[in-house]
Formats: structure tokens, sequence, C-alpha cells
């Protein structure tokens, strides 16, 4: 068994639930781009899968998820400082992604969005003209005036 009591920790701990439990809890995040696809990590250990919402309003992607433990009546908590309740994470997303093709995985309490470049952002080559190809038809315009 736990045995463990450590009074102004154990203070501090309640105050921040006291007022953590008004408002949601941020999920952590990592996010970057691998080639044509912005990859978002977030992380929901102990989630239940279909308590996950993630939608998508014009330039705004929104993670909800709630994590609950009950215990059962003749449980004898020693210890409960895993966060529960409502998870919420907004992100802003940039023009260059395509929000019609957004994929999203849970696995291993990690949840895993893929979003597309869209075609517009993506590298493409621009071809040069030669300056002088181009002032050939001023120049003939202007010899026959």
């Amino acid at each position: 068994m736990l045995m463990r009591f450590e009074p102004f920790r154990e203070m501090d701990r309640l105050t921040e639930e006291l007022l953590r439990a008004r408002s949601a809890r941020q999920i952590p995040v990592d996010a970057y781009r691998r080639g044509n696809e912005f990859k978002i990590h977030l992380d929901l250990p102990g989630v239940d899968p279909g308590s996950i919402e993630l939608t998508v309003e014009k330039d705004v992607l929104t993670v909800v998820a709630t994590r609950n433990w009950v215990p059962a009546e003749d449980d004898q908590v020693q210890i409960t400082e895993r966060a529960q309740g409502e998870f919420r994470r907004q992100l802003m997303l940039g023009e260059s992604l395509d929000r019609e093709h957004i994929a999203a995985t849970y696995e291993d309490g990690v949840l895993t969005i893929t979003i597309p470049v869209s075609e517009q952002a993506k590298p493409r080559k621009v071809e040069i003209t030669h300056a002088a190809s181009v002032a050939q038809p001023i120049e003939a315009a202007s010899s026959a005036a």
C-alpha cells in the first residue's frame, strides 16, 4: 500500500484541482510537416476513443476528449492525481492545408491527425522567359509606326 502524506503538496493539488474543475484542460501537442503532409500528435492517455470529437470550422481545428474514472464503491482510494474530465485543444490551420481530406487515428493514447498540404501550396517550378523574346514584339511594333 502507498503511504505518503505531504500536507502542503496536498493543499496545492486540491487548490489546483478546484481551479481547473471549471475549465477544460489543454492537451499537449507536437506538430510538424513531413513532405506533403502536416502531422499533429495529441497526448490523450486513458481516453475512450468514442469520447474524442474532432471538428473543423473555417480555420480552427478543435479536439475535445473526456477521461473519467469512477472508483468502485468498495475502493479505498489512496492517491488521485490523474486529471479527469474534459480536455480541449484548438489549433489555427494555415491556408496551405487541405481541410477536406483530414484523417485521424488513435493508438496507444496518442491521437494523430494528418492534414495534406493543398496543391496550391506545394512547391512548383516557374518557367522563366528571356527578356529578348518579350521585347521583340514591342520593337517590331515600334518600327512599323
